[in-house]
Protein backbone atom coordinates (compact mmCIF):
# COMPACT_ATOMS: atom_id res chain seq x y z
CA UNK A 1 0.00 0.00 0.00
CA UNK A 2 1.09 3.50 -0.91
CA UNK A 3 1.81 5.15 2.30
CA UNK A 4 3.75 8.10 1.07
CA UNK A 5 4.87 9.95 -1.87
CA UNK A 6 7.62 12.96 -3.42
CA UNK A 7 7.11 14.66 -6.68
CA UNK A 8 10.10 16.33 -7.99
CA UNK A 9 10.91 17.98 -11.36
CA UNK A 10 14.19 16.63 -12.95
CA UNK A 11 16.22 19.25 -15.03
CA UNK A 12 19.28 18.24 -14.99
CA UNK A 13 19.72 21.85 -13.48
CA UNK A 14 18.72 20.51 -10.18
CA UNK A 15 22.90 19.31 -9.83
CA UNK A 16 25.15 22.55 -9.29
CA UNK A 17 27.75 21.15 -11.53
CA UNK A 18 25.78 20.54 -14.31
CA UNK A 19 23.81 24.52 -13.45
CA UNK A 20 27.53 25.77 -12.91
CA UNK A 21 27.31 29.18 -12.31
CA UNK A 22 23.12 29.32 -12.16
CA UNK A 23 23.00 26.87 -9.65
CA UNK A 24 22.17 29.78 -7.36
CA UNK A 25 18.97 30.51 -9.21
CA UNK A 26 17.65 26.56 -8.07
CA UNK A 27 18.46 26.81 -4.31
CA UNK A 28 14.98 27.22 -3.70
CA UNK A 29 13.82 23.89 -5.66
CA UNK A 30 16.73 21.89 -4.04
CA UNK A 31 15.57 22.81 -0.96
CA UNK A 32 11.62 21.86 -1.75
CA UNK A 33 13.16 18.53 -3.33
CA UNK A 34 14.74 17.94 0.13
CA UNK A 35 11.80 18.50 1.99
CA UNK A 36 9.80 16.37 0.30
CA UNK A 37 12.51 13.14 0.55
CA UNK A 38 11.86 14.14 3.94
CA UNK A 39 8.23 13.15 4.18
CA UNK A 40 9.54 9.92 2.50
CA UNK A 41 12.00 8.86 5.18
CA UNK A 42 9.41 9.56 7.86
CA UNK A 43 6.94 7.37 6.48
CA UNK A 44 9.24 4.28 6.74
CA UNK A 45 8.53 2.90 3.90
CA UNK A 46 9.51 -1.40 3.44
CA UNK A 47 10.61 -0.31 -0.79
CA UNK A 48 10.95 2.92 -2.70
CA UNK A 49 10.54 3.02 -6.07
CA UNK A 50 11.34 5.99 -7.85
CA UNK A 51 9.48 6.62 -11.03
CA UNK A 52 10.38 9.05 -14.15
CA UNK A 53 9.72 9.66 -17.58
CA UNK A 54 12.50 7.66 -19.90
CA UNK A 55 13.22 7.25 -24.07
CA UNK A 56 12.96 3.70 -25.47
CA UNK A 57 16.08 2.42 -24.52
CA UNK A 58 15.78 3.77 -20.95
CA UNK A 59 11.96 2.02 -20.04
CA UNK A 60 11.50 -0.20 -17.63
CA UNK A 61 13.02 -1.50 -14.19
CA UNK A 62 16.10 -0.58 -12.79
CA UNK A 63 17.11 -2.52 -9.98
CA UNK A 64 19.23 -0.83 -7.27
CA UNK A 65 22.75 -0.14 -8.25
CA UNK A 66 21.89 0.77 -11.58
CA UNK A 67 24.27 3.73 -12.68
CA UNK A 68 24.09 7.00 -14.57
CA UNK A 69 26.00 9.91 -15.30
CA UNK A 70 25.87 13.23 -16.27
CA UNK A 71 28.39 13.36 -19.24
CA UNK A 72 25.40 14.19 -21.79
CA UNK A 73 25.50 17.68 -19.63
CA UNK A 74 29.31 18.21 -20.22
CA UNK A 75 29.66 17.34 -16.35
CA UNK A 76 31.73 14.01 -15.49
CA UNK A 77 29.68 13.11 -12.98
CA UNK A 78 28.48 9.63 -11.74
CA UNK A 79 25.45 8.68 -9.67
CA UNK A 80 24.00 4.99 -8.15
CA UNK A 81 20.44 4.40 -7.54
CA UNK A 82 20.87 3.73 -3.97
CA UNK A 83 23.39 1.00 -2.31
CA UNK A 84 24.13 -2.52 -3.56
CA UNK A 85 26.22 -3.32 -6.03
CA UNK A 86 26.69 -1.87 -8.86
CA UNK A 87 24.46 -2.73 -11.96
CA UNK A 88 25.72 -3.68 -15.34
CA UNK A 89 27.32 -1.28 -17.85
CA UNK A 90 25.48 -1.43 -20.42
CA UNK A 91 22.41 -0.63 -18.92
CA UNK A 92 22.28 3.32 -17.47
CA UNK A 93 19.80 5.43 -15.58
CA UNK A 94 17.86 7.50 -17.73
CA UNK A 95 18.59 11.15 -16.56
CA UNK A 96 15.03 11.75 -15.02
CA UNK A 97 16.16 8.63 -12.86
CA UNK A 98 19.73 10.15 -12.56
CA UNK A 99 18.31 13.15 -10.89
CA UNK A 100 16.76 11.15 -8.64
CA UNK A 101 19.37 9.04 -7.77
CA UNK A 102 21.30 11.80 -6.83
CA UNK A 103 18.70 14.00 -4.92
CA UNK A 104 18.61 10.79 -2.65
CA UNK A 105 22.54 10.48 -2.05
CA UNK A 106 21.95 14.27 -1.67
CA UNK A 107 19.95 13.68 1.33
CA UNK A 108 21.68 10.41 2.39
CA UNK A 109 18.56 8.28 1.60
CA UNK A 110 19.39 4.56 3.67
CA UNK A 111 15.84 3.81 4.70
CA UNK A 112 14.34 1.07 2.42
CA UNK A 113 14.87 -1.18 -0.55
CA UNK A 114 15.04 1.35 -3.68
CA UNK A 115 14.45 0.54 -7.55
CA UNK A 116 13.53 2.14 -10.47
CA UNK A 117 10.97 2.37 -12.96
CA UNK A 118 11.68 4.50 -16.93
CA UNK A 119 8.28 4.88 -17.84
CA UNK A 120 7.62 6.64 -21.40
CA UNK A 121 6.02 9.75 -22.25
CA UNK A 122 3.24 7.91 -24.77
CA UNK A 123 2.29 5.21 -22.55
CA UNK A 124 -1.68 5.32 -22.04
CA UNK A 125 -3.45 6.61 -19.23
CA UNK A 126 -4.40 3.27 -18.36
CA UNK A 127 -1.02 1.31 -18.23
CA UNK A 128 0.15 4.12 -16.00
CA UNK A 129 -2.64 3.59 -13.39
CA UNK A 130 -1.99 -0.07 -13.11
CA UNK A 131 1.44 0.32 -13.28
CA UNK A 132 1.15 2.40 -9.82
CA UNK A 133 -1.31 0.02 -8.45
CA UNK A 134 1.18 -3.13 -9.08
CA UNK A 135 3.86 -0.87 -7.17
CA UNK A 136 1.56 -0.53 -4.40
CA UNK A 137 0.88 -3.84 -4.36
CA UNK A 138 4.33 -4.76 -3.73
CA UNK A 139 4.73 -4.27 -0.02
CA UNK A 140 2.86 -3.11 2.96
CA UNK A 141 4.48 0.05 3.15
CA UNK A 142 5.28 1.59 -0.04
CA UNK A 143 6.70 4.92 -0.86
CA UNK A 144 6.97 6.93 -4.50
CA UNK A 145 9.25 9.54 -5.46
CA UNK A 146 7.82 10.77 -8.94
CA UNK A 147 10.19 12.55 -11.28
CA UNK A 148 8.57 14.65 -14.00
CA UNK A 149 7.97 18.52 -14.89
CA UNK A 150 5.66 20.48 -15.95
CA UNK A 151 4.81 22.08 -19.67
CA UNK A 152 7.90 23.55 -21.34
CA UNK A 153 5.91 26.04 -23.61
CA UNK A 154 5.45 28.86 -20.51
CA UNK A 155 7.27 31.73 -21.92
CA UNK A 156 8.65 32.44 -25.36
CA UNK A 157 12.24 31.57 -24.31
CA UNK A 158 11.12 28.07 -23.03
CA UNK A 159 12.32 24.72 -24.68
CA UNK A 160 8.53 24.80 -26.55
CA UNK A 161 8.24 28.23 -27.17
CA UNK A 162 5.10 30.01 -25.62
CA UNK A 163 1.81 28.17 -25.88
CA UNK A 164 -1.14 29.71 -24.17
CA UNK A 165 -2.09 26.82 -22.73
CA UNK A 166 0.60 26.03 -20.69
CA UNK A 167 0.08 27.94 -17.72
CA UNK A 168 -3.24 26.49 -16.81
CA UNK A 169 -2.30 23.10 -17.80
CA UNK A 170 0.32 23.56 -14.85
CA UNK A 171 -2.21 25.63 -12.24
CA UNK A 172 -4.11 22.38 -12.45
CA UNK A 173 -1.50 19.94 -12.01
CA UNK A 174 -0.55 21.81 -9.10
CA UNK A 175 -3.91 22.05 -7.91
CA UNK A 176 -4.40 18.32 -8.09
CA UNK A 177 -0.56 17.77 -7.24
CA UNK A 178 -1.01 20.14 -3.25
CA UNK A 179 -4.70 18.15 -2.63
CA UNK A 180 -3.64 14.23 -3.33
CA UNK A 181 -6.47 14.96 -6.01
CA UNK A 182 -6.04 11.35 -7.94
CA UNK A 183 -9.25 11.80 -9.87
CA UNK A 184 -7.70 14.77 -11.69
CA UNK A 185 -4.39 13.34 -11.88
CA UNK A 186 -6.22 10.10 -13.75
CA UNK A 187 -7.73 12.41 -16.55
CA UNK A 188 -4.92 14.75 -16.83
CA UNK A 189 -5.13 15.10 -21.42
CA UNK A 190 -1.63 13.11 -22.68
CA UNK A 191 -2.19 14.71 -25.54
CA UNK A 192 -2.42 17.75 -23.91
CA UNK A 193 0.76 16.96 -21.87
CA UNK A 194 2.38 15.84 -25.28
CA UNK A 195 2.15 18.89 -27.49
CA UNK A 196 2.95 21.04 -23.61
CA UNK A 197 6.05 19.20 -23.71
CA UNK A 198 5.14 17.75 -19.71
CA UNK A 199 7.25 14.98 -19.23
CA UNK A 200 5.51 14.48 -15.73
CA UNK A 201 2.48 13.25 -17.11
CA UNK A 202 2.93 9.68 -17.07
CA UNK A 203 4.74 9.38 -13.92
CA UNK A 204 1.84 11.61 -12.41
CA UNK A 205 -0.59 9.21 -13.44
CA UNK A 206 1.65 6.23 -12.08
CA UNK A 207 1.13 7.90 -8.78
CA UNK A 208 -2.47 8.54 -9.12
CA UNK A 209 -2.71 4.58 -9.73
CA UNK A 210 -0.81 3.62 -6.93
CA UNK A 211 -2.63 6.58 -4.64
CA UNK A 212 -6.05 5.07 -5.27
CA UNK A 213 -8.04 4.50 -2.41
CA UNK A 214 -4.77 5.10 -0.09
CA UNK A 215 -6.16 8.41 1.48
CA UNK A 216 -3.05 10.34 1.17
CA UNK A 217 -3.02 14.24 1.83
CA UNK A 218 -1.06 16.31 -0.19
CA UNK A 219 1.10 19.33 0.14
CA UNK A 220 2.31 21.58 -2.88
CA UNK A 221 5.99 22.36 -1.94
CA UNK A 222 7.13 24.41 -5.42
CA UNK A 223 5.38 25.71 -7.91
CA UNK A 224 7.87 27.80 -10.54
CA UNK A 225 8.90 28.37 -13.95
CA UNK A 226 12.01 30.00 -13.92
CA UNK A 227 13.12 28.96 -17.53
CA UNK A 228 9.59 28.53 -19.23
CA UNK A 229 9.44 25.05 -17.69
CA UNK A 230 7.00 24.04 -14.50
CA UNK A 231 8.79 23.15 -11.79
CA UNK A 232 6.20 21.22 -9.28
CA UNK A 233 7.09 19.87 -5.62
CA UNK A 234 5.03 17.96 -3.59
CA UNK A 235 4.95 15.95 -0.94
CA UNK A 236 1.88 13.37 0.01
CA UNK A 237 1.40 11.11 3.59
Amino acid sequence: MLVAAAVCPCPPLLVPEVAAGAAPELDALRAACTDALGVLAAARPDVLVVVGPAEENARGPHPAGTRGSFRGFGVDLEVRLGGGEPGPAERELPPSLAVAAWLLERTGWADAPLEGLGVGEPLAADRCLRAGQDIAARAERVALLVMGDGSACRTVKAPGYLDERAADFDAGVARALGAADVAVLKALDAELAYELKASGRAPWQVLAGAADGAGLGGALLHDEAPYGVGYLVAAWS
